[in-house]
């Protein structure tokens, strides 16, 4: 029979309950009742589950992070000497760290967790979750290699432990790590062993799938990182295929799926993301292969869908897609990496008010970033994109400061890559010879990774524009043909047809019109169907004097008109970007985004 005083502290405790669930819940009550069971001094256990109890609470319903932190790190304190307590002694650690973290000290996360798994090597649930804990908190600080050393040893334990989709789990996100790191070399043995693991799956059909979302997405990534827009196909359709199947009214939700019901220890409860996550990310995949394949307003398409698909999420969730603690942080990566793909296509496409609002959005959204580390991640991108913009409004001195800016701060060499090749063109325009040779020294193709076929074409491309402003038309044709030839393999449709055009261009400079005409009319054709107006723009320019030149007035005139439809498209746009208060950006190179008015969610220019 329980003493008085243990009768007092089951009350309470029952009493708290009783309050926390209550509709609406009386949370002032609840905290009061835990706090009140220490003045009886209870048992160690339940003293260090009610601290547990009330940081949960102060941290789900209160802004007092300073106390939850105390109670945590109580339970933690207390919980560490008692056998057999593993869900509040790991659940402690869990949450307190995850808190450090999210207070900007991962320092203080670090320590905590590599105790806790020392201290669960007999809980394959928790030993497993909180390895993927401690190596998220690595891989957010960018030291790769100790993560991806982590994920490897829960590979082996999660093998040893017979927990078969957890070690697939950990090894398709040492690949995603090795990725990220670009460690291309070590990606591909450890991606097939995953694509075997996959392929000869036993188990649960629906964890199949699962699997299969994650490893088609990373084998999508890893083609795309490449610039292989040809090779990535198969993939990207069985990707979209497994959503597909995910996303079906029958599929069992994810609890049914890798919740604890899917085997008895706990130890096959992950998921990588919910469905509802993966089906935005698979959105995603597609914007980023329409885009570098050229198909512009599919890439428009699927953004518009992608948001859509967002915003209706964070609504079912109350606000946030996907829970408190993580999920808001992912939707705004996603959000954040579609608008600047939607920037991007709008510049293509001609569209300078439109890319300049899609910028605005990002720059509105960049000041509500989960951490400081995901803002400085994502703030190089939107300086590009805004170098990218003021070079399409022939502000050359803000492209090259936003260039500069981005290179300065990135610390993603495919990006700095990128942005280094677009400064030349800059420096080529501003005929600064001495410059421009000193940059192209480092963006060579043959200074490139041998993984980057899109910036190595890319690469041949600037040299061989290069070239033709410095009149060495042989040389032009040799390094046009070579981006020709790597554009064609992989459909890189707008450096296929930048070349074609400027190859055009050459030709009708050396008086060989019918190769001139050759090349401009597919490349004509093929910006008509990306569409890139600027492509268009030069095209029509060429046609009109090819048509002069053999006498076809008719044809010259045709020409002409459409030169003077494009050109005039363009100014008006020109014109109505310039008006716009967000124009402003094209001058902000350090700190946080310049405060401008809340651009609308959904409306565009006219």
């Amino acid at each position: 029979m329980a003493s008085t005083q243990d009768a007092w502290y089951i009350s309470l405790l029952g009493l708290a309950e009783h309050f926390r669930t209550s509709n609406p819940p009386d949370i002032k009550s609840c905290i009061q009742c835990l706090q009140a069971v220490f003045n009886f001094k209870p048992p160690q256990r339940v003293e260090a589950r009610t601290h547990l109890q009330l940081g949960n609470i102060l941290l789900t319903h209160t802004k007092n992070i300073d106390l939850a932190r105390t109670h945590l790190e109580q339970s933690w304190c207390l919980s560490q000497t008692i056998n057999g307590f593993d869900d509040v002694k790991f659940e402690a650690a869990s949450v307190l760290a995850e808190l450090f973290e999210q207070q900007g000290q991962p320092t203080h996360s670090k320590p905590i967790l590599r105790k806790a798994i020392e201290l669960s090597q007999h809980s394959v649930y928790w030993h497993c979750r909180l390895i993927f804990q401690l190596a998220q908190i690595h891989a957010t600080e960018r030291e790769y290699e100790v993560a991806s050393s982590l994920l490897a040893v829960g590979v082996d334990y999660a093998q040893i432990s017979n927990a078969a989709y957890t070690r697939v789990l950990f090894l398709l996100s040492r690949v995603m790590l090795l990725l990220i790191d670009k460690k291309i070399q070590e990606v591909l043995p450890l991606l097939n062993q995953a694509g075997h693991l996959v392929e000869t799956w036993a188990g649960s059909p629906h964890q199949k799938e699962y699997l299969k979302v994650f490893y088609f997405v990373l084998q999508v990534c890893h083609y795309l990182m490449a610039g292989q827009v040809k090779s990535v196909k198969p993939c990207l359709k069985q990707l979209q295929q497994s959503i597909q199947t995910i996303m079906a009214p029958t599929w069992p939700d994810d609890d049914a799926v890798c919740g604890p019901a899917a085997s008895a220890s706990g130890a096959e409860s992950f998921v990588w993301l919910s469905r509802q996550q993966l089906y935005v990310l698979v959105y995603l995949v597609t914007v980023m292969h329409s885009a570098q394949a050229g198909y512009m307003d599919k890439a428009h398409k699927y953004t518009e869908k992608a948001l859509a698909q967002i915003d209706k999420l964070a609504g079912e969730e109350g606000g946030d897609a996907g829970g408190v603690r993580g999920g808001a942080a992912l939707a705004w990566r996603l959000r954040m990496a579609l608008l600047e793909h939607a920037a991007l296509c709008r510049l293509v496409a001609g569209g300078k008010a439109h890319a300049l609002h899609e910028i605005a959005r990002a720059a509105h959204l960049l000041n509500t970033a989960p951490n400081a580390h995901t803002a400085a991640a994502h703030t190089p991108q939107l300086h590009c994109l805004l170098g990218l913009y003021a070079m399409s409004m022939n502000c050359m001195e803000a492209a090259e400061a936003q260039f500069h800016t981005a290179i300065h701060m990135s610390q993603e060499r495919d990006l700095w890559m990128f942005a280094k090749l677009n400064l030349a063109i800059v420096y080529l325009r501003g005929r600064r010879d001495n410059d421009l040779a000193l940059l192209m020294e480092q963006v060579r193709p043959e200074a490139l990774p041998a993984y980057a076929h899109g910036l190595r074409a890319a690469s041949y491309y600037v040299l061989g524009l290069q070239a033709f402003f410095q009149a060495r038309y042989n040389e032009a044709k040799r390094y046009l043909r070579e981006t020709l030839k790597m554009a064609n393999a992989e459909d890189l449709n707008r450096l296929t047809s930048c070349s074609l055009v400027l190859l055009g261009h050459i030709f009708l400079s050396i008086n060989n019109s019918r190769e001139s005409m050759n090349m401009v009319t597919p490349a004509m054709q093929l910006a008509s169907k990306i569409p890139d107006v600027h492509v268009q723009l030069w095209a029509s320019a060429i046609l009109k004097d090819l048509y002069r030149l053999a006498g076809d007035t008719e044809r010259e005139n045709e020409a002409y008109q459409m030169h003077c439809n494009f050109s005039q498209a363009l100014l008006k746009d020109h014109f109505q970007a310039s008006q716009m208060p967000e124009h402003a950006l094209v001058q902000w190179t350090s700190g946080s985004p310049p405060a401008l008015p809340a651009p609308p969610g959904s409306t565009h220019p006219s």
